[in-house]
C-alpha cells in the first residue's frame, strides 16, 4: 500500500480531550476518530489492528472448540423481562421503540439472546456440550466515558457462552476458557493475570478477570510477583483433558490476586512481604460461570439420561478487542509513539522513500515491495513527497515493527537501513537480503 493513497490523518498537536497514552497517539496516529461522547469511528490503520487482534482471538477460541455465530444488536425487551434482567439493568441500557411501539433494547450483552437461541434447539443431555461466541458491536450508556476506546459507550466484543448438563461439565468449560484467554492474550504480546473478580450484573458465583499491569490502569489490584513468572500454557494443551486443563487453572489461582472490590486485606497480608505487589490494572478479558441464572426462568432445559428435564449450566466469556487495542498501546510505546506486537501492527513494514522522484531510489523501493509482499509481508510504503524527518517521524508514530529506509547514498554502495522499531536497532544490508532477515527475527 502506497502511503501517498493511503487514508492517514495524522494529528500533529495531541488533542486536548485526549488524557491517557492510549488515547492521545490513537488519535494522532489517525487511527480512530471521535464522532461524539464515547462513540469511534475507526479509521483505516486502527482497523487494520483491530481485524488482527480480532484474528488472534478466533484462532484461539476455535483452538479450544469453540464456535462462532453472529446475534442481532437489537434485542427484544421481553427476552429480558424473562431473565428479569431488564428492568434491573440500569441506565447504561439503551432502550428503544420500533415504528409499531414494540419495546426493544441495542444489546449491552447477549445472556438472554443466545438463550433464546439455545432453547429453541437443544432438547437432549446428547446435544451438550456448547461452547459458542460471537464478536459484534455492543453499547452501553456510561455515565462518564473516557480514555478513548478503552472506556467508550460503544464497543467491540467477543462475547462467548457455554451450556452444559450439570456443574462439572460446566466447570470444565470455563477451564477451556480461562487456559484460551492465557493463551489469547499472548498471542497479543500481552502478560494477562487471572484475578478474583466481582460478578456484577452479569451474576453467578464464579468470576476472573484478566487484568494487565499499566500505569494507566483504571483499578488497583493486588497480587503475588510470582504471576509474572508463569508461563503461558503451549499451543499443544488438550482442551479435552479435564484434569489436565484443571491442574492448569489451580496453579494460576494458586497464588493471591484480586481486583479492588473485592480485595481481602488480611490474606493479602498472608503473602510473603517480598512478593506482594500493588499495581494498577486494565481488565481486558472477563469470565463468568452463573449456572442456571438464565436457563432456568427462561425454560433453556434438557432431558437427562433419567428422563427429567433439566436446566442447563451455562457461562459467559468476554473480550473487548477495542478495549484490547488501547490496552496494548499503553503496554508496548514511548516517546515517538507506538510500539506494536508483531501480531497484531497493521502493516508488517514501513518502506521509506528517502527522495520520492529520483529514479533509483523509487525503482528499488518498487522492487522491495513486491519482493516483500511476495514474501507473505505487508508493506506500506511512504512514497510522499515530504521531508526525511517527517517520514521517520510518521513511521514511528505509528509503530510498525521494521522500518526499511532507502535513500541515495546507501544504493550507491548497494545497501539500504533496515530498523526495528521495538528495540531501536539497526543494521544495513542487501536488499535482496531483507526478507530472510524479517522473517528470521
Amino acid at each position: 500500500m502506497r502511503l501517498s493513497r493511503y487514508f492517514l490523518p495524522i494529528l500533529r498537536e495531541t488533542p486536548k480531550e485526549a488524557e491517557i497514552v492510549s488515547h492521545r497517539l490513537m488519535l494522532r496516529a489517525g487511527m480512530v476518530r471521535q464522532e461524539s461522547a464515547g462513540i469511534y469511528a475507526w479509521l483505516p490503520l486502527g482497523l487494520r489492528v483491530l481485524e488482527r487482534v480480532c484474528r488472534v482471538i478466533r484462532e484461539e477460541q476455535e483452538r479450544s472448540g469453540a464456535v462462532e455465530l453472529l446475534m442481532p444488536t437489537v434485542q427484544s425487551a421481553e427476552l429480558w423481562r424473562e431473565s428479569g434482567r431488564y428492568d434491573a439493568y440500569g441506565k447504561e441500557m439503551l432502550r428503544l421503540k420500533d415504528r409499531h411501539e414494540r419495546e426493544m433494547l441495542y444489546g449491552p450483552t447477549a445472556e438472554e439472546m443466545i438463550t433464546e437461541i439455545f432453547r429453541a434447539s437443544a432438547r437432549s443431555y446428547k446435544d451438550l456440550p456448547k461452547n459458542l461466541y460471537q464478536i459484534s458491536w455492543k453499547f452501553r450508556d456510561e455515565v462518564r466515558p473516557r480514555f478513548g476506546t478503552m472506556r467508550s459507550r460503544e464497543f467491540l466484543m467477543k462475547d462467548g457462552y457455554s451450556f452444559d448438563f450439570d456443574q462439572a461439565g460446566a466447570r470444565h468449560a470455563y477451564n477451556r476458557v480461562f487456559v484460551s484467554y492465557l493463551r489469547t492474550f499472548a498471542g497479543l504480546g500481552l502478560k494477562a493475570i487471572p484475578m478474583r473478580a466481582d460478578t456484577g450484573p452479569i451474576g453467578g458465583d464464579l468470576s476472573h478477570e484478566f487484568i494487565i499491569l499499566a500505569q494507566t490502569g483504571e483499578s488497583e489490584v493486588f497480587l503475588d510477583r510470582a504471576y509474572l513468572d508463569f508461563e503461558i500454557p503451549a499451543a499443544t494443551v488438550d482442551f479435552e483433558d479435564v484434569a489436565g486443563l484443571q491442574g492448569i487453572v489451580d496453579s494460576w489461582t494458586s497464588h493471591y490476586a484480586a481486583t479492588d472490590e473485592i480485595h481481602d486485606a488480611a490474606a493479602f497480608a498472608e503473602v510473603p512481604e517480598a512478593s506482594r505487589m500493588s499495581a494498577r490494572g486494565i481488565e481486558v478479558g472477563h469470565i463468568f460461570y452463573f449456572g442456571t441464572k438464565y436457563s432456568e426462568p427462561m425454560g433453556a432445559v434438557v432431558t437427562g439420561p433419567d428422563g427429567i428435564e433439566r436446566p442447563v449450566h451455562m457461562g459467559s466469556y468476554g473480550i473487548g478487542p477495542s478495549r484490547l487495542v488501547a490496552a496494548i498501546i499503553e503496554a508496548s510505546h514511548d516517546e515517538a509513539g507506538i510500539i506494536w506486537p508483531d501480531a497484531v501492527a497493521p502493516f508488517d513494514v514501513a518502506l521509506i522513500n528517502l527522495k520520492t522522484g529520483d529514479a533509483g531510489t523509487d525503482g528499488a523501493c518498487a522492487e522491495i515491495q513486491a519482493q516483500l509482499e511476495s514474501g507473505g509481508l505487508s508493506v506500506l510504503y511512504d512514497d510522499r513527497d515530504e521531508r526525511p524527518g517527517g517520514k521517520f517521524a510518521t513511521a514511528d508514530l505509528i509503530g510498525l515493527p521494521w522500518q526499511v529506509i532507502v535513500g541515495p547514498k546507501g544504493l550507491a554502495e548497494g545497501k539500504v537501513e533496515l530498523k526495528r522499531r521495538a528495540t531501536g536497532e539497526r543494521e544495513t544490508l542487501a536488499p535482496l537480503d531483507l526478507l530472510a532477515r524479517i522473517k528470521r527475527a
